[in-house]
């Protein structure tokens, strides 16, 4: 292979089974074989980097002094403020939980782990309003996303978070509770048309009796598990809710929804047939083993090709993460990532609904794209807006507020610092514009590009004009 083709195709693979790729390690992972370069993802850095925010014992706690206050029918002035710090408590616990995971995002040493949590996170989509469930699934979903499919998905069926958001702790014999059923088969497993109504039915009365306790813990509770006989995909027998997943998972319809919602996230967002077939054959044949799935795709030429290059638009933690990654950026206030994060459409652990984010073209409006296109400027620059040249309608009346005799930039409410000396030494000294545009860039730059950037006087001015370009939202 070229040499400027393995280049371009270990950025590739970076930007998509990654955050992006340092100049350094672009340029010595490009002399190796891409297959080499491949392997060496999966070798994960020692133990998996878990989400500790919350302790087990800081839980427990709060949940003994709720169980406390919840038993009086008349509470004091006292019992209800205790109450609310609780809520409020909780409310913070949320917000740092979501700051501390895109944080680690933007540090880790392995960022094909948690590139993948990040699809397990939108796959299996989870609202909760207690802090330690969503670290807990958050946890699962790391420390299964490139192990077992079928392990991971009991884990998640489990878990206390997706149990209480798809109601199933109201799952009882004679009351069936079909919302996790027809969640797990829609959403999770096989997709709309290779299931019944009745299969439905059937599989909620199976996972009758799987429910969380005080502590946090899976529970099953068989005093209210439906153990008479069920019939399921034309099958009868006294199933239980591991059996219905067994059943599910000897469909091959289950690997082949998993595998073209994994080539629209990795590859593209209009699928090619023949290729998630390639895929899904290849995870069914190994069990719904990840990992397999995983390399078979990276090691795959289709996944290389110009038709599936710079064609995808960052969602708005890609475009956070991977700007932060590249430009060693510092969060003097961490918490303007949850008010871009909300801006910008996609909030860590708040997905708009079971079906999680759209995706796609749906990242995109008139409204986020002006502020995506201004994200650069604004952590990058020192924080600070830049009024030169003529400035945007909505900018005008800031600069009108803001002016002065001796007008001074009006500065953002992005408190961040990019480590600029770090990043240009991370170049070669005699690096054109254009090469370094080309290095920032997914797309094919063109002569329009290649223009604007050669009057650039400096490297630095070159890399915040690059990234402000439409161009820049692409992977």
């Amino acid at each position: 292979m070229d040499s400027n083709d393995n280049f371009l195709h270990i950025k590739h693979l970076y930007n998509r089974a990654g955050f992006g790729i340092s100049y350094p390690d672009l340029h010595q992972l490009s002399k190796k074989r891409r297959s080499k370069v491949v392997d060496a993802l999966f070798k994960h850095r020692q133990e998996t980097e878990e989400l500790h925010l919350l302790s087990r014992d800081e839980f427990l706690s709060q949940q003994s002094l709720l169980a406390s206050l919840g038993t009086k029918k008349e509470q004091t002035a006292e019992e209800k403020q205790q109450r609310e710090d609780i809520t409020k408590a909780r409310n913070e616990k949320n917000r740092e939980l979501n700051i501390r995971w895109i944080q680690q995002m933007m540090t880790t040493e392995d960022p094909f782990l948690e590139k993948m949590t990040l699809f397990w996170h939108g796959h299996f989509a989870c609202r909760t309003n207690q802090p330690y469930y969503a670290q807990q699934l958050n946890n699962i979903q790391r420390t299964n996303a490139l192990g077992s499919f079928k392990t991971l998905l009991i884990e998640v069926s489990k878990s206390p978070a997706m149990l209480d958001y798809l109601n199933n702790q109201q799952n009882r014999k004679g009351k069936p509770n079909e919302n996790f059923s027809r969640e797990l088969m829609e959403l999770f497993t096989l997709g709309r048309g290779s299931y019944t109504e009745n299969d439905i039915k059937q599989a909620a009365r199976a996972f009758t009796g799987w429910a969380y306790n005080k502590s946090g813990d899976f529970e099953f509770n068989p005093r209210v598990h439906d153990d008479k006989e069920k019939t399921f995909f034309g099958q009868t027998g006294l199933f239980d809710g591991e059996a219905i997943i067994d059943l599910i998972l000897a469909k091959p319809e289950t690997a082949t929804f998993i595998c073209r919602k994994l080539y629209i996230f990795f590859v593209n967002d209009t699928p090619d047939e023949n290729h998630v077939k390639e895929l899904s054959d290849h995870f069914y044949k190994e069990k719904y083993d990840i990992t397999a799935v995983m390399k078979k795709l990276f090691n795959a030429d289709w996944f290389y090709e110009k038709a599936n290059t710079g064609n995808k638009i960052k969602s708005p933690v890609e475009l956070l993460v991977n700007m932060s990654r590249e430009f060693y950026v510092t969060y003097n206030k961490p918490q303007v990532l949850i008010q871009l994060q909300t801006s910008l459409g996609q909030y860590l652990f708040n997905p708009p609904n079971v079906a999680g984010w759209a995706g796609g073209r749906n990242w995109i409006d008139s409204s986020s794209l002006m502020l995506r296109m201004k994200i650069p400027s604004l952590v990058l620059n020192d924080g600070l807006l830049d009024f030169n040249g003529k400035a945007d309608p909505e900018d005008e009346a800031v600069i009108a507020l803001n002016r002065r005799a001796k007008p001074k930039p009006v500065r953002s409410y992005v408190n961040a610092k990019a480590d600029w000396e770090k990043f240009l030494a991370s170049l070669p000294r005699d690096m054109k514009q254009t090469e370094l545009a080309t290095f920032l860039l997914q797309p094919v730059i063109g002569q329009k590009i290649s223009t604007l950037v050669n009057t650039n006087q400096n490297l630095k001015n070159t890399a915040i004009a690059v990234t402000s370009m439409p161009e820049y939202q692409l992977c």
